[in-house]
């Protein structure tokens, strides 16, 4: 994918706090938390299922045991630990389908930033199917279409 094609970073907070940061792209979902000072990886007890995922410190209650709002592949994806910053690395069960949270239960993306990451996932998409070319100008007008379904749809490689 080329890096000119912006990713919108978004926010899932409760009661007033952030609880995690989440971006999507035609095949992944990146979940961004910040553990409590001092977390080092051995300290982490994540698992990552088709459906779920558990995320939480060894020896204690998780701080997240949720189900996703849609499935996910389990053994492509993981976590890592690095300056501080927890980031959990999700491949989609379906490639190009837009995602309004990562969470069931959790606040949906408004209409207006969906259609963002839709638009960016449309870009990502053509960068794909046209190597050698930029994208990163492009703009749509009207309504983006489905980055899954647009002309005949898109699928793994």
């Amino acid at each position: 994918m080329s890096e000119k094609i912006e990713k919108r970073r978004l926010t899932y907070q409760h009661q007033g706090r952030t609880i995690y940061e989440w971006e999507q792209s035609l095949e992944d979902i990146t979940i961004y938390i910040v553990p409590p000072p001092g977390v080092t990886a051995k300290m982490i007890d994540c698992k990552i299922t088709a459906k779920t995922m558990t995320l939480g410190l060894k020896g204690n209650p998780p701080f997240l045991n949720e189900t996703f709002e849609q499935p996910v592949n389990s053994g492509d994806s993981y976590w890592t630990i690095e300056d501080g910053a927890l980031t959990i690395s999700l491949t989609k069960g379906s490639k190009g389908r837009t995602w309004e949270a990562v969470f069931e239960g959790h606040t949906k993306v408004d209409p207006f930033t969906l259609s963002e990451c839709k638009k960016s996932m449309m870009l990502e998409r053509f960068q794909e199917e046209n190597p050698g070319f930029d994208f990163s100008g492009a703009s749509f007008n009207g309504q983006v279409p489905d980055p899954k379904t647009f002309m005949g749809g898109v699928g793994y490689k």
